[in-house]
């Protein structure tokens, strides 16, 4: 059971989150039908394609210029304040000091940085019913576990099962953020297409490491 990861695993991790969102981007798109204009799902197709771009182009680098070339790359996706967080919370990743082989500890670091990047440039929290109302409890989550001495594909499951239950969450709030937050109570009893797409990347983070959690 991995102990520690190196940019192979992480790779393997930005693989599997984009696998998850090529499987959804349809639901995603139905999602921000209700309140945006129901391209979420295909700007996310975009942005995990760069994301698996930069894995590729970055093969001889470190693990942070791998994680700076992946916020660079989603940055350049025409899908507008989605993109550009999640661009944004992935190249905060590469600010975190980190070296080529994370522990449980380091990976914290590494999200916790990402999450610190993306809220300079939000003030939308837990409640606000945004992409914030999964990624922040999933950070806290990844924390949580590495403090108390659990494994990196422990500390990636409960970051998903946070992820999870925040967007879920969303479905009884009232959007505060963005066009959706015109439309009031319209918005109550729908799922955040945001959330949920961050849910569905740490779905995939998650999963994989399944085979060293079955062992």
């Amino acid at each position: 059971m991995n102990e520690r990861i190196r940019k192979a695993e992480v790779a393997k991790m930005f693989a599997e989150a984009a696998k998850q969102i090529r499987e959804q981007h349809r639901y995603l798109s139905e999602l921000d039908c209700v309140s945006g204009d129901g391209d979420h799902g295909t700007a996310m197709l975009h942005a995990v394609d760069q994301l698996e771009a930069a894995c590729r182009s970055e093969s001889e680098q470190s693990l942070k210029m791998l994680l700076k070339s992946a916020g660079w790359k989603v940055l350049s996706v025409d899908g507008g304040a989605s993109s550009a967080l999640l661009g944004t919370f992935f190249g905060g990743m590469g600010d975190a000091e980190i070296r080529d082989e994370l522990d449980c500890n380091g990976l914290a670091c590494v999200f916790e940085a990402g999450l610190r990047a993306v809220s300079k440039q939000t003030k939308a929290q837990v409640g606000d019913k945004t992409m914030m109302d999964a990624l922040i409890p999933a950070v806290c989550a990844i924390r949580s576990a590495a403090s108390s001495g659990k494994t990196i594909p422990a500390a990636l499951k409960e970051a998903h099962e946070a992820a999870r239950s925040g967007a879920e969450s969303t479905k009884d709030l009232i959007a505060k953020y963005g066009r959706a937050k015109f439309l009031g109570e319209n918005t109550r009893g729908h799922q955040d297409a945001g959330a949920t797409s961050i849910a569905l990347l740490f779905r995939g983070f998650s999963d994989a490491f399944a085979d060293e959690r079955k062992s």
